[in-house]
Parts: structure tokens; sequence; C-alpha cells
């Protein structure tokens, strides 16, 4: 197996990704989209990559292609993270939005530490 050419391919992959964030941070959603069909290929044919013997682990060719995959791994899981804080954020808006989310409202004691007397008339999403 020419680790060369695997790291190359892993290397882009990394490259690839970082666009991917920079979009994702911009809310660039075509420039996201049409990352995705280049990462699919180089993630195809990174799959095909077969691990080598033990002997070659020691391979020079082999550790940087090693570090190059790991570096990938790390920055999908970076952009994994954005994406699920996003639609968190997104779907918290909706909820609020929606009048359904709990946390919007509002407890208010008085200096007994007790539910103030306004609070159990009416929240403010019921007026």
């Amino acid at each position: 197996m020419n680790w060369t050419i695997q790291s190359k391919i892993a290397s882009d992959l990394e490259h690839l990704l970082d666009q991917e964030f920079e979009a994702l941070k911009a809310q660039n959603l075509d420039l996201f989209e049409r990352l995705q069909e280049s990462k699919a290929k180089l993630i195809g044919l990174l799959s095909q990559t077969q691990l080598p013997a033990e002997q070659a682990k020691e391979n020079t060719d082999w550790l940087q292609f090693q570090d190059a995959v790991t570096g990938c791994r790390d920055k999908h899981r970076r952009n994994s993270i954005l994406i699920q804080r996003k639609l968190d954020a997104i779907k918290a808006a909706l909820r609020t939005l929606q009048g359904a989310d709990n946390s919007s409202s509002v407890e208010v004691y008085d200096r007994l530490g007790r539910l103030s007397a306004s609070r159990r008339r009416a929240s403010y999403k019921d007026v």
C-alpha cells in the first residue's frame, strides 16, 4: 500500500473539513452542501485502506497517514459539535416561539423564599 498517496487523500480531507467548518460558521449552507460530495468521495477512498502488517506499522509514511486520519477525526468531531449546537439553538428558538419553553418562565421569589404573588397569578406567556 502506498501510504504517501493515502496520506495525501487524508490531508485533502482535513483541508475539506476546515472548509466545511468555515462554511458552517458563516452559515453558508450552499458551500456546505457542495463540499459533501467531495467529502464522501474522499471518505470512500480512505475506507478502502487496509491496515499494514505489524512490521510496517513503524513506517514513517504509515505514521504520517495515521496522524492525518486522526486530524480528520478530530475536525469531523469539531464540525459535528458545531452543527449540534446550531440545531439546539434553533430548537430552543422554535420552542420559545411556540410558547412551549419551560425555561422561559421566570421564577420570582419574595424575601422569605416563597414564590411571589405576581408569579402565582400568571406567567408572561399566559398574558
